[in-house]
């Protein structure tokens, strides 16, 4: 294991000790009440309304006989009830009782307060950049639901900063291109900005669990001809259709403006994106070798009529 892998490691694993320290998950009871975390987190689910105890032991990736133990607890305290399922009558279902919401009611209060307090020092910006941050760590770490929620959405303030960021960075790791790249997003994101056309031009931003991973541009050409740009998708959100529901989403938005073709600039080495253009059927049309990227490259311009 490199040196460097061993530092991001340890790293983690300094961030995990904090966090866990701020938000008290080590004490014995959570938030001073008579529950542990585990306990809390199990009321929780039965808040939202009645499951199978295998249901529960699979959302909180507990193991059965722990759970079975503890929902035999909870039954002699009168906080959870069990019934049989009708659809199925071998399965059991969990509910909690009056009683059981009764205990659970302070627990989600002081949850939020807690949070609250942790958070509410934070100037709005910050709040937000940890948000993000937070949604970042679940979507990258498999924490999230395992059906993958992905939406498109118009650019907003600091998405073009974002896309020339994330443009150079992973463009620079996987393929080598130099700051001359970068300077050429900057300036296609720039121009978009100080020309944007609302009626004949559109950016898509792409999020999956409501963190950005791709984007795609349509700006005009003339009025017959519109073109392609800026299309990109994190490596991590890869294989999950969300490439094409850009190119989907910028080929539709281009016949509803009367556009008669849509035109695109890209690299002969891109052989992931030139499948997807090649799949909706835009066509190879011209080849140029250049070097603006620091790198002997072959230029391919791709035309597809509509």
């Amino acid at each position: 294991m490199s040196k460097a892998a061993l530092a991001d490691i340890d790293e983690i694993r300094r961030f995990n000790r904090a966090y866990t320290r701020k938000l008290g998950v080590l004490d014995e009871s959570f938030l001073d009440t008579r529950f542990s975390l585990t306990e809390a987190r199990v009321l929780h689910e039965l808040s939202e309304g009645e499951k199978t105890a295998s249901e529960i032991a699979s959302a909180l990736g507990l193991d059965a006989g722990y759970l079975s133990r503890m929902l035999d607890r909870f039954a002699k305290a009168k906080l959870i009830s069990r019934s049989t399922s009708a659809e199925d009558r071998r399965s059991i279902l969990v509910s909690l009782t009056r009683l059981g919401y009764s205990a659970y009611a302070p627990l989600e209060l002081r949850s939020r307060d807690a949070v609250g307090a942790m958070i509410g020092t934070l100037p709005a910006c910050a709040q937000r950049q940890l948000l993000g941050g937070m949604k970042l760590v679940s979507v990258l770490t498999g924490a999230r639901d395992s059906v993958a929620k992905i939406s498109l959405r118009a650019h907003r303030a600091g998405d073009m900063g974002w896309i020339t960021m994330r443009h150079a960075e992973l463009y620079a790791e996987e393929y080598g291109y130099g700051p001359q790249f970068e300077a050429l997003v900057g300036d296609i994101c720039a121009q978009f900005l100080k020309n944007y056309q609302p009626k004949h031009e559109r950016c898509w931003i792409a999020e999956l669990h409501g963190v950005p991973v791709g984007s795609v541009c349509l700006v005009r050409g003339d009025a017959r001809t519109a073109k392609l740009r800026l299309m990109f998708l994190e490596p991590w959100a890869r294989g999950k259709g969300i490439a094409q529901k850009l190119a989907g989403e910028c080929i539709s938005f281009a016949k509803k403006c009367g556009y008669e073709k849509i035109v695109l600039w890209t690299q002969s080495e891109l052989t992931a994106a030139r499948k997807l253009y090649a799949n909706y059927g835009f066509k190879l049309v011209a080849t140029k070798p250049h070097a603006d990227f620091g790198k002997k490259l072959i230029g391919e311009t791709w035309e597809l009529k509509l």
